[in-house]
């Protein structure tokens, strides 16, 4: 499901804001049996904690890092995302490429760092959900919430993570889209949602009038864990 704001040139003052507006797109979700919103930390925490607020839906995390491009570290190479004990990397077959062309240790490098990053995945699942049982996934509707896509590639490798999981009904969501990104989510999810999808924009940040870090103590307040 894609849908148009009626701005045409929609500026959210911050990422709360976004997760108001997201959530209104979402609204079709409110009162689903089993409904689970997971956001992608850090950035979307704030906007998924909006949209569960407003559908009265349970909030958790999902934890992605992205696999920088060496000499471009924001440009995703892919992504790597973990949740109760399942793993899934993606890859972007286009900087990959391009990241081939320049060296021939392009492959071994994305695998060292998709190692290093998948370590960092475990280091923040246990900080944000220190000593938690894992929440159900098999049965649920879960809704994934980003505060934008950029290439795609986190949002992509959050959604395989809680596939695998066995979800009755995989949603993905996000304010914004840059280029084709919101495209390229289904699947593996069963529904995207995206206010924005053809923005325009060369950044994800430039939807916001305020896109400032999250940190992680804004994560866990957000998550009440």
């Amino acid at each position: 499901m894609f849908f148009s704001s009626s701005a045409p040139s929609p500026r959210w003052q911050d990422r709360a804001d976004a997760g108001r507006a997201l959530a209104v797109g979402l609204s079709a979700y409110a009162g689903v049996p089993g409904l689970l919103v997971l956001g992608l930390p850090r950035g979307g925490i704030p906007v998924a904690a909006e949209v569960a607020r407003a559908l009265s839906a349970p909030l958790d995390v999902v934890v992605v890092r992205k696999i920088g491009y060496p000499e471009q570290p924001e440009l995703a190479a892919g992504a790597v995302a973990g949740i109760a004990g399942t793993v899934c990397t993606v890859r972007n077959e286009d900087v990959l490429r391009y990241w081939r062309s320049r060296t021939q240790d392009a492959e071994a490098l994305f695998a060292a760092a998709a190692e290093e990053q998948l370590g960092e995945v475990r280091r923040r699942e246990e900080l944000f959900r220190h000593g938690l049982p894992e929440r159900r996934i098999a049965g649920c509707t879960v809704i994934a919430v980003d505060d934008g896509l950029a290439t795609g590639a986190t949002m992509r490798a959050a959604l395989g993570a809680v596939r695998q999981l066995d979800p009755a009904r995989l949603v993905a969501a996000a304010p914004v889209a840059c280029g084709s990104a919101a495209e390229l989510l289904s699947p593996p999810a069963d529904d995207v949602v995206v206010p924005w999808p053809h923005s325009g924009l060369d950044a994800v940040g430039l939807a916001y009038r305020r896109f400032g870090q999250t940190t992680d103590a804004e994560v866990r307040d957000l998550l009440g864990f």
